[in-house]
């Protein structure tokens, strides 16, 4: 039996009225009504409607089509037949009629959305769950957001590198690690391709970028913290902060512009008129911020993180995408440049989002006694960072950049309430499988 698809849904026009195609897909739905029977075939680009009439279909064909089980796999050459009432202004009268893969029934959960199901139910059985319209158009979204991502900052002059993820040494210090056998050693997974990525200015390359895995041991339990996560890292020989603010902003605008052009289907099955952020984004420093903050009721100290409820009631006041900036130094990693005039505060910011915190960047210290003095000053020990101190010896520009959560910007762009909706096979700290 020859398995050939000649046409996909999207493929197929009433103006292609009395050709023959062979579609695939999944059996979506079945309405029997006695002496018509129509199949509702499912594949990645949309819905095809089979209708076979009693009087006039094979009798063989007609039973076994209206004996699948929803979400078998079928294989069916038909007549394209123009049918105003149809999906798409066409029906297919069948010739030929291939099962491939019969569903078991009951199914785990319904494709068709009629029956909700919850969170754990839908993970459990991740692959019956990404069959749904939604979640596809989500993940098509996400894929042509990162075809952005990296036309952009090609056009930008960055070249793109893979760093190690298995590491010997924290990136940021702290306990948030997970730490894995290595031969005779201990190792961990690497929270951020941040030490290897300024090694590169070190090297030369000037502009480097990665999308990539980052693997975070925090015992978070929210609808927007994973523990393994997807990161766009930048970082620019001879930039300040500002500089790569701007780089940041622009790509955030061009990931909207082009997923608003390239994904229409998409963003009309998940009813989003998609708006495109404006440049330049506010920037507001972290006082101002705090103040804010303070005008709505949050209690928080001059040197301490903003909470949760505290970023919104800030992003509500902004309503749009903007920068916090001059954040106090000592709760930055100790790779973050101060300000010569107003050490108490750093040369860095974070992208925000109404909703919550999308990347956090600044300049970095490309001097080698200050970035050693910093690493002891975190009660880290300098040792343990040798091979990345040893790159500030020998020629180190001064250099920025930023980390931008990939999981974060397409939440927030489709209005998603949980992150696990836009990850194909989540990891937080209650779930390893599937």
């Amino acid at each position: 039996m020859a398995i050939m698809r000649t046409h996909y849904a999207s493929g197929i026009t009433p103006g292609m009225n009395g050709d023959t195609v062979t579609v695939a897909g999944w059996v979506h739905e079945i309405r029997d009504l006695g002496g018509i029977c129509f199949l509702v075939l499912r594949d990645r680009e949309g819905f095809i409607q089979v209708t076979m009439v009693k009087k006039k279909t094979d009798p063989a064909l007609f039973d076994a089509g209206r004996r699948l089980n929803r979400e078998s796999v079928v294989l069916v050459t038909g007549v394209v037949k123009e049918a105003n009432q149809a999906p798409n202004g066409y029906e297919i009268i069948p010739e030929i009629l291939n099962m491939l893969s019969e569903a078991k029934s009951p199914l785990p959960m319904d494709v068709t959305e009629k029956v909700g199901a919850d969170i754990d139910t839908r993970l459990d059985s991740r692959f019956m769950d990404l069959r749904r319209r939604k979640m596809l158009a989500a993940f098509v979204i996400r894929h042509h957001a990162l075809i952005a991502v990296r036309n952009f900052l090609t056009n930008e002059g960055f070249i793109e590198i893979h760093t190690p993820k298995v590491v010997a040494a924290a990136t940021e210090g702290g306990t948030a690690l997970f730490p894995i056998t290595y031969f005779n050693r201990e190792a961990f997974l690497n929270q951020s391709p941040q030490l290897y990525k300024q090694i590169m200015m070190a090297a030369g390359f000037d502009r480097v970028c990665e999308i990539g895995a980052i693997f975070r041991a925090e015992e978070h339990d929210t609808l927007r913290h994973l523990n393994e996560a997807t990161s766009i890292d930048i970082e620019a020989s001879f930039a300040d902060h500002f500089d790569v603010m701007g780089i940041l902003e622009r790509l955030i605008h061009d990931v909207y512009a082009h997923v608003s052009r390239q994904c229409k289907p998409q963003l009309s099955a998940l009813g989003i008129d998609l708006f495109v952020p404006e440049l330049p984004f506010r920037r507001l420093t972290y006082d101002d911020a705090l103040e804010i903050a303070h005008q709505h009721g949050h209690d928080i100290e001059w040197g301490d993180d903003f909470g949760t409820a505290a970023e919104r009631a800030i992003g509500s006041a902004v309503g749009e995408h903007y920068f916090i900036i001059n954040w106090p130094t000592e709760i930055k990693p100790y790779y973050t440049q101060a300000y010569d005039d107003a050490p108490r505060y750093s040369k860095s910011f974070d992208l925000m989002h109404p909703r919550m915190e999308l990347a956090s960047g600044s300049q970095r210290i490309h001097s080698h006694d200050l970035l050693r003095q910093r690493i002891a000053a975190c009660g880290l020990d300098p040792g343990g960072f040798d091979f990345y101190l040893k790159a500030f010896r020998y020629g180190m520009p001064p250099h920025a950049g930023w980390g931008l959560g990939t999981e974060r910007l397409v939440m927030t762009m489709l209005d998603v309430e949980n992150i696990r909706d836009v990850v194909l096979f989540p990891r937080d700290r209650k779930r390893l499988s599937p």
